[in-house]
């Protein structure tokens, strides 16, 4: 979803012009940054929060020259989605689409059954590739 998208839900859920939507839209954000700029930290319960994090300085890398670059350092802004939120981006597998597939269709997109042990990261193989062999190459 894009901001004019965002725009138009509001104009239409509101009943009020594009224009009017717009500025409705814009308020917020523009209030949420400010909140961001002063206090650091800006909570709309059962949506989620957000908080400004200090990134220490570092040296990185010109991935064009390759040369060594000071990089300071500053403010991001950081987003926590609530509780309400994470369930309803992840909804329990009891409650999405697979409640009402029966097994064997699991089988078929997984290639085996839900909820088995071991974990499936515990049954992959990397054929004696590991982090520190990849780097080292």
């Amino acid at each position: 979803m894009t901001k004019a998208d965002l725009i138009e839900e509001v104009s239409r859920i509101v009943e009020v012009t594009r224009r009017e939507a717009e500025a409705i839209v814009e308020t917020i954000m523009r209030t949420i940054v400010q909140a961001l700029r002063e206090d650091g930290k800006v909570e709309i319960r059962g949506f989620g929060s957000f908080r400004t994090r200090q990134r220490a300085g570092r040296i990185g890398r010109n991935p064009k020259t390759g040369e060594a670059v000071e990089v300071p350092p500053k403010k991001i802004a950081f987003f926590k989605p609530s509780k309400e939120v994470q369930e309803l981006v992840n909804p329990k597998e009891s409650e999405g689409r697979w409640a009402t597939e029966p097994p064997r269709a699991r089988r078929a997109v997984f290639g085996f059954k839900a909820n088995t042990s071991p974990p499936m990261w515990q049954r992959l193989r990397f054929d004696g590739c590991s982090r520190a062999s990849v780097a080292a190459r």
